[in-house]
C-alpha cells in the first residue's frame, strides 16, 4: 500500500516562529500560514501527552487547531479530478471525510518524529495579493543542521478566509502526488473503491 506524506507541513510546523501576527489581525495568506503552524505547535508543546508522543492527542490537537485553516474539501477535490464531478454528493462527502481523517493522522504521525527536532525557519518576503486575487503561494524555508528546505503553501481565498490546500516541497505538489495515486485508485474500482482504499489505509490508525 502507498504511503502518503505530510512531512513537508510537518517539518515546517515544528519550526515555527514564536512572534508571528496574528492571521486574525492580518488576514494576509502569511499570517493565516504563520497562525495555523504556531497555535498547533503551541498547544501540542503545552499538552503532556502530546509532548510524550501520545498519537491520538496529536490528532485531535491537529483537528481542533490545524484543520479549520485547511481546506481539505478542495485538496481532494482538485485530487480526485474528473471523478469528483462525477461522484454522488455522498460520495464526495465520504471521500472528504476519508481523506481528512489521512490528512490528520498522517500530519499527526510525522509530528511526533519530529517533534523534539530544532531547526529555523523563515517566511520569504512576498508583496500582498490584490483584493482580487483568489489564490496565493507562501513561500518559506526550513533550515536544519545546514540543510536548506524550500517549502511552498498555496492558500484559496473562501468566504471564510485564506486557507491552506496544497504544499510543494522539492518541486512535488501534494495534489499532484496524491492525483495519481487517486487515479489508481478509481481505475481499479471507481470512487468507491477509492473510499474504500483510504478507509482501509485509516482503519489500523484509528484504534
Amino acid at each position: 500500500m502507498n504511503r502518503y506524506i505530510w512531512a513537508p507541513l510537518a517539518a515546517l510546523v515544528i519550526a515555527c516562529s514564536a512572534h508571528a501576527q496574528s492571521a486574525a489581525e492580518t488576514g494576509t495568506p502569511d499570517a493565516v500560514v504563520k497562525n495555523a503552524i504556531e497555535t498547533t505547535m503551541s498547544a501540542i508543546h503545552a499538552d503532556p501527552g502530546s509532548r510524550a508522543g501520545d498519537l491520538d492527542k496529536i490528532a485531535a490537537i491537529v483537528q481542533q487547531k490545524f484543520v479549520p485553516e485547511a481546506d481539505f474539501r478542495r485538496t481532494a477535490r482538485l485530487a480526485a479530478g474528473s471523478a469528483w464531478d462525477q461522484a454522488t454528493p455522498a460520495q464526495q462527502d465520504e471521500l472528504f471525510k476519508q481523506f481528512q481523517v489521512l490528512m490528520v493522522r498522517t500530519y499527526a504521525a510525522e509530528l511526533n518524529q519530529i517533534r523534539d527536532q530544532s531547526v529555523q525557519f523563515k517566511f520569504l518576503p512576498s508583496p500582498p495579493p490584490p483584493a482580487s486575487a483568489t489564490d496565493a503561494v507562501v513561500k518559506t524555508q526550513v533550515v536544519n543542521a545546514g540543510d536548506v528546505m524550500n517549502i511552498e503553501y498555496r492558500v484559496t481565498k473562501t468566504a471564510g478566509g485564506w486557507k491552506v490546500y496544497d504544499i510543494n516541497m522539492m518541486g512535488a505538489w501534494l495534489i499532484q502526488v496524491y492525483r495519481q495515486q487517486f487515479s489508481d485508485q478509481i481505475a481499479k474500482g471507481g470512487i468507491d473503491g477509492l473510499i474504500k482504499f483510504l478507509a482501509a489505509h485509516n482503519e489500523p490508525v484509528s484504534h
